[in-house]
């Protein structure tokens, strides 16, 4: 399994974008005001920011079987993503006004943290913010793209299908370790929304580049090894069949609705 270290440097990819996306004007009437209010499931702070703790997963470790196996979801969720908040918090004991700002907001300006720990933050603050998030993006209910997101796949994506396509392309071809997203950017102004496909190398963050995640997919071997060894293909086909596209449909809304 591959490893991470609280503040050893590690290699720095540049962003890899693979779909243009389309501009998304008038998108703000696409999706209900409603659905983005519903809450999102995350272990938060009273403000609603995303806190320093491990957060419960919305499912049982068994529940994604037999795509994502019970103990290959246990030693993810308590070990892997546990370890990225006390290696965070540790480098964060002599900084508390960094602690109370949260991992969100650290992973979103980089520069505010010390040279010192940057890189450790961006590995493990980033590592709790990105498995935070997708632990949410997953279900034991299989669902399926509501219409009108649907359309809106494929007016970014040419189809449903070429994006599954385009979106796996972005997983297989991450070397090493890291992330496929799908994301959301333009954020500056809502007639400029696009949605677009990336991946990023570890534990980065696309909100460190300026852009809102809306689904996302880990390609660390220790998210898959256990299960499905080398076979990283077999994984993301197994990927569809637990998306949460509720979720997915929520996290866009809550972005793009201006």
């Amino acid at each position: 399994m591959n490893s991470h270290n609280a503040t050893g440097m590690s290699r720095r990819d540049a962003l890899k974008t693979l779909g243009a996306g389309v501009v998304l004007a008038g998108t703000a009437g696409i999706f209900s005001r409603t659905q983005a209010a519903e809450a999102t499931g995350m272990a938060t702070r009273a403000d609603g920011v995303l806190g320093w703790e491990l957060p419960e997963l919305p499912y049982g470790y068994a529940a994604l079987e037999p795509h994502f196996d019970a103990r290959t979801m246990e030693i993810h969720h308590t070990k892997h993503h546990q370890a990225y908040i006390s290696n965070a918090r540790k480098l964060l004991e002599v900084h508390p006004e960094l602690l109370a700002k949260g991992p969100e907001a650290l992973v979103r300006d980089l520069a505010s943290v010390p040279e010192a720990i940057r890189t450790g933050i961006r590995n493990n603050a980033g590592g709790h913010v990105n498995h935070a998030f997708f632990w949410r993006c997953l279900t034991s209910s299989p669902t399926q793209p509501g219409a009108r997101f649907a359309e809106l796949l494929a007016k970014s994506f040419g189809s449903i299908d070429d994006f599954k396509k385009q979106f796996a392309d972005a997983a297989m071809k991450r070397f090493g370790s890291g992330w496929a997203w799908l994301v959301v950017t333009g954020l500056e102004n809502a007639s400029t929304n696009r949605l677009k496909i990336v991946s990023t190398a570890n534990q980065d963050s696309p909100l460190s580049e300026g852009m809102t995640p809306v689904l996302g997919l880990d390609v660390w071997e220790h998210a898959y090894y256990l299960h499905y060894q080398s076979r990283r293909a077999d994984y993301v086909n197994a990927f569809w069949e637990v998306v949460n596209w509720k979720q997915v449909e929520q996290n866009a809304n809550q972005v793009m609705r201006g």
